[in-house]
């Protein structure tokens, strides 16, 4: 179980029905008798302005990564539009260091299939999608039994809770790809084919799946809305810090006393985190370095990590919250090692679709792995960041960026540990290649 014993730090309200250990998922009965799907019935009696507006004045952000705010993303949606409108929750949980969707999937599916009503009642849509990374079976199999719960009940269907109104969900299965949790992406594999970004404009919200207006946001985002339905928009802002409303899921790994997926209010002291609830460094260690939001996200140091967990404070710090990994490394880290496996990572899951992520991730992987058994030169070093700034902003979509800001950033705060892998350089000698046998 990756959820924690409860810390008195966190802020439950995602996680408010969950029982530690949580080891079934909560079935329709339990999450009526918890306040569930009473938010959809007071959406079904809400303007689909109103529900909108309480999402903004949340101050909800998308939880996938980008952290875009999720009523603006919404208000996007022409609703006169003639062509159905569809929502997609992206749960292709790829991000390295990252587990925290696969929690409310296995554990509280109905949470995520109010949110999705929510959203398609504040959109004029009458069906979804949730496109769930293959590997995730356990999930799958709990999401497929949660709708079954749920149109059983008539909270799905044609007449959902005697509305009038209809709403059909149903869970669709991604293959594994990384490059499918980014959004055109996810829409282009929802579609049947290959999953390639697309070209941007047009967005989703005009033409998603099919061409039709489409939301796509994360399930951490969707599963907050029933709450701020509830509760009010202006509730949910107070819990978190001013354009960064609400609480969040944080994964914490790495060298830490008490790693796991615990609940915080969004602006928790960065190192509060680290030091209260994940226990602090382990083995008496020190600290060395922080990735605060998936692998995709810039490096800190110790001296830069004194700063509020949320969006505004983190980019400001010249990183991001992203996915909510948060990544802990301790003094005894080979940070040339660790960035040679992350690149190693995003090279093998570049769609290939343009030159500069194609090549400049495959050549990067190169490079890295190369200074990582002290075969390189100082040279070697400065390609890395000459590479990375020339992948920066030049790709379909930000897979490239993700490779890029990484490599940039360890190559900058941790140079000295590169330049001493190359301090005793030995002559690097390709493997050998072996010679297929040819019969005459």
């Amino acid at each position: 179980m990756l959820l924690n014993k409860p810390h008195p730090l966190e802020v439950k309200v995602l996680t408010r029905r969950y029982e530690y250990p949580q080891k079934e998922a909560i079935g329709v009965d339990e999450y009526v008798a918890k306040e569930g799907y009473e938010a959809l019935k007071k959406a079904l009696d809400m303007t689909p302005e109103a529900i909108i507006d309480e999402v903004k004045k949340s101050s909800l952000r998308g939880r996938g990564g980008a952290g875009f705010p999720t009523g603006l993303k919404w208000s996007f949606v022409d609703r006169k539009s003639p062509k159905p409108k569809y929502i997609v929750v992206n749960a292709d949980e790829g991000e390295p260091g990252t587990c925290k969707d696969r929690i409310i999937l296995e554990h509280e599916g109905h949470r995520l299939i109010e949110g999705c009503l929510i959203a398609g009642r504040a959109i004029g849509s009458n069906r979804g999608w949730i496109y769930i990374r293959g590997e995730y079976r356990t999930q799958i199999e709990a999401m497929d039994r949660a709708i079954a719960e749920a149109y059983a009940r008539g909270y799905l269907g044609d007449n959902v809770m005697g509305s009038g109104w209809a709403f059909h969900l149903s869970t669709h299965t991604g293959a594994g790809s990384y490059e499918c949790g980014e959004e055109s992406a996810l829409l282009e594999s929802l579609e049947g084919k290959r999953g390639n970004p697309r070209l941007k404009p047009p967005f989703p919200a005009t033409s998603g799946a099919f061409q039709c207006p489409t939301i796509v946001n994360n399930v951490e985002t969707y599963s907050a809305v029933p709450d701020i339905i509830l509760k009010g928009g202006d509730w949910y802002a107070a819990l978190g810090t001013p354009k960064n409303g609400g609480t969040r899921l944080v994964c914490l790994s790495g060298h830490l006393v008490t790693p796991g997926v615990y609940e915080v209010p969004l602006g928790i002291p960065l190192m509060t985190i680290i030091n209260e609830i994940g226990g602090g460094v382990w083995k008496g260690r020190k600290l060395k370095a922080v990735i605060p939001g998936g692998s995709s996200s810039p490096v800190l140091r110790p001296e830069e990590c004194d700063i509020p967990a949320d969006y505004d404070s983190l980019a400001k710090a010249g990183s991001m919250l992203g996915s909510g990994a948060t990544m802990v490394l301790d003094e005894t880290t080979d940070m040339v090692k660790l960035m040679a496996r992350i690149m190693k990572f995003y090279a093998h899951e570049s769609c290939g679709w343009c030159i500069p992520c194609r090549e400049g991730t495959a050549w990067l992987a190169k490079i890295l792995a190369r200074l990582d058994e002290g075969a390189g030169t100082k040279k070697d070093i400065d390609m890395v960041d000459e590479l990375a700034q020339g992948m920066m902003g030049r790709t379909f979509c930000a897979l490239g960026d993700a490779a890029a800001m990484p490599a940039m950033s360890f190559v900058k705060k941790f140079r000295g540990e590169f330049e001493a892998k190359i301090a005793n350089a030995k002559v690097y000698m390709p493997a050998p290649q072996t010679q297929p046998l040819v019969v005459l």
